[in-house]
């Protein structure tokens, strides 16, 4: 069956990007847009009430519920691997830190030969995109839809670990998204007025009474429909039934760093050694989509205190946890509108690095992982990830089937340079809690443990122990150049051996970001739109 339309643009998945390409690509009332979600409506209270993330993470109502191979740089575990399945994606369940990374993270990629992807042009990308809480200025936008606040709650706890930052000589820093996050200070949120702030709420339903904009959700794609070397549609799965969308324009894939390699290896873009034992005739033999998976693996140290207070011990107070929401219902304040993480620290691993490459998450609470309680004795989490890892994993396809889930390989810890960065990541953590500014609160190893000892081979096994994803998935079609065989997309977008076809998302950064990923992707898929509509013309 075919969907009723003559469509300009077929954009796959409602995400982060999705929603700002849509918005984007239907603004001036010149082309026809067909916007496809495989989840649902954001309809939910949990999608909108910051601390929601905790209900959202491990639902499938809201998560496409993977998980990674068994790894061995993480001692045979296997890690959830929560992506968002709801308008929004993963901007309506994640930490909601707004994080652009580090300048020369964008000026790396323009000298790899990419133009247009230097620090100047993702600023003013930046910028187009910001409503800014500080105002409109060189470094910030304001009147965009894209609304970053800083955090609604102070924790004296998170107070006493930026001053023991400032112990080490880390500097205090009011604005980590300057172009250099070096220093401690509170991450500013994707909120407003202590709600969760969506791609879906800023771009997508603005953009909805639009009669050129329709959006389907519910909605699985199998395949891309290739004729003649061009992408002119796709195949998808709706309501049970078979379902076919035609484009005389493009068909972008914003189904992110999972899913764009899915839809294109289903549909016979990728490399045909994975491809042809599924029986999936090969269409573009591109080496590149699936692999170059990158992501921050975060070493989740755990502190138990004395004589503060935390979210812990909070939580399980009943009068108190009646106060949390009593707080929020009044004032939209307090520890609902937390983000999972408030306090961050950029900073070194060793004094060799050039610029900061590891980054905290320091939290007021902790837990063994998402989805289980809280623990019941005062404690904080500090939890140091490596910003630019060098292991390199997969995401590949396991058969041609739509409901088939991917088999996602990150390979962490696969290289000496990360396991060094991660033992030297923790010697850092060690060596913050054990600063007078937070001596009066008697600091007690609970994870990795006092047992664990400080040599490098000790270290590194308790990284592979404790560590987990920070879920920031990039680089299975990375941007690049021709020459370069395992690119899977040129400095425009499109794909390399498919006309027509373009990916705009995470999955086409050449390397990791310094920091959160979700932002530097709605840069991408404001960047994206403008070449878009450039060649439109």
């Amino acid at each position: 069956m075919q969907a009723d339309g003559d469509f300009d643009y077929i954009v796959v998945g409602a995400g982060t990007a999705g929603c700002i390409m849509a918005n984007r690509l239907s603004a001036d009332g010149r082309h026809r847009v067909l916007l496809l979600e495989a989840g649902g409506d954001d309809n939910w209270i949990w999608f909108h009430i910051p601390v929601g993330y905790l209900f959202a993470i491990g639902n499938p109502r809201a998560d496409w519920m993977f998980r990674t191979v068994a790894e061995a740089g993480l001692n045979g575990r296997s890690l959830a691997y929560p992506r968002g399945k709801v308008i929004g994606g993963c901007s309506a369940i994640n930490a909601m830190i707004s994080m652009r990374g580090q300048a020369a993270d964008y000026d790396h990629w323009r000298q790899l030969g990419l133009p247009g992807w230097g620090w100047d042009e993702a600023l003013g990308a930046f910028k187009r995109l910001e409503d800014h809480f500080l105002g409109a200025s060189d470094i910030h936008g304001a009147g965009g839809g894209w609304r970053i606040e800083a955090p609604r709650i102070s924790w004296a706890v998170l107070d006493a670990v930026a001053q023991a930052a400032g112990e080490l000589g880390i500097r205090s820093v009011p604005d980590f998204n300057t172009g250099d996050n070096e220093g401690v200070g509170y991450f500013h949120v994707n909120q407003k007025r202590g709600r969760r702030w969506s791609s879906a709420r800023g771009f997508l339903k603005p953009a909805l009474s639009r009669p050129n904009l329709r959006l389907e959700t519910g909605v699985t794609v199998k395949r891309l429909i290739l004729e003649n070397g061009r992408a002119v549609g796709v195949r998808y799965r709706a309501n049970g039934a078979v379902m076919e969308a035609r484009t005389k324009g493009e068909v972008i894939l914003c189904a992110g760093a999972i899913g764009s390699p899915q839809v294109m290896q289903r549909s016979g873009i990728g490399p045909g050694e994975w491809l042809a034992p599924l029986g999936i005739e090969v269409k573009a033999d591109r080496p590149g989509v699936g692999r170059n998976l990158q992501d921050h693996l975060q070493q989740r140290a755990i502190y138990k205190l004395q004589g503060i207070r935390t979210l812990n011990e909070t939580y399980y107070s009943l009068p108190r946890r009646a106060l949390m929401g009593l707080d929020y219902a009044l004032r939209r304040r307090g520890p609902l509108t937390m983000a999972p993480s408030q306090l961050g620290i950029f900073t070194r691993s060793d004094p060799h690095q050039e610029r900061a490459n590891i980054q905290f998450h320091v939290q007021p609470l902790s837990l063994d992982k998402f989805g289980e309680p809280l623990h019941r004795f005062p404690a904080i989490t500090v939890a140091a990830c490596n910003l630019r890892p060098t292991s390199r994993g997969t995401v590949r396809i396991p058969s041609a089937e739509i409901d088939a889930a991917p088999v996602i390989a990150p390979n962490y810890l696969s290289t000496n340079e990360d396991r060094q960065v991660a033992a030297d990541a923790i010697r850092v953590t060690r060596r913050l809690m054990r600063q007078s500014a937070l001596a009066p609160y008697k600091p007690e190893e609970y994870l990795p443990g006092p047992a664990v000892g400080d040599d490098d081979a000790a270290l590194a096994k308790a990284a592979g122990d404790i560590g987990t994803t920070i879920f920031h998935p990039v680089g299975t079609a990375k941007m690049g150049l021709a020459s370069d065989p395992m690119a899977v997309v040129d400095a425009r977008l499109n794909v390399f051996g498919v006309e027509g076809l373009r990916v705009v998302d995470a999955s086409i950064m050449p390397t990791i970001t310094s920091g959160n990923t979700n932002t530097p992707t709605a840069m991408i898929a404001e960047q994206g739109a403008r070449l878009i509509l450039e060649d439109a013309r």
